[in-house]
């Protein structure tokens, strides 16, 4: 019994989700190489054929189509480098509009950013993004915040 408490349990890793727009955000805080923190948002559009835009779209998007997919964060922590995605590029050509869309292959994307602690109370992810198939868009989420609670 003596050596069961020597491994204290491992601190618990701050996680949470958010479903709106079509989309469910997964999000978790993680240690990362070298000592650092990396804050993982993984978006999953709730029906299959539906894809979600680039994190490299220009905030108002190609001639103001297209969202780009951003997570950053406010509160207890503060970005520590860019935000990168998991999945390689495509482009999509919205039908008779003559220009290209980056965007991510239909289905799940998980994006990264590198973080630090900050001295700002509670952690926040903040996340925007837009998911489409290529019939429809659906409804854009902007500014969703997503509380991840006092980190350790």
């Amino acid at each position: 019994m003596a050596g069961c408490a020597a491994n204290p349990a491992p601190a618990a890793t701050p996680a949470a989700s958010y479903s709106g727009g079509g989309v469910t955000v997964a999000v978790r805080l993680e240690a990362g190489e070298g000592g650092r923190q990396l804050l993982s948002a993984t978006f999953t559009p709730e029906q299959a054929g539906f894809h979600l835009y680039s994190v490299d779209l220009p905030a108002g998007g190609v001639d103001g189509l297209g969202l780009p997919t951003r997570l950053t964060v406010r509160g207890g922590l503060a970005p520590d480098g860019v935000a990168q995605a998991d999945r390689p590029l495509r482009t999509v050509s919205p039908l008779g509009l003559g220009m290209e869309l980056p965007v991510y292959p239909d289905g799940a994307v998980t994006v990264t950013l590198p973080v630090r602690r900050s001295d700002g109370g509670p952690a926040e992810a903040v996340v925007s993004f837009g998911a489409c198939s290529e019939q429809r868009c659906l409804i854009p989420v902007t500014d969703q915040v997503i509380p991840l609670g006092p980190i350790g």
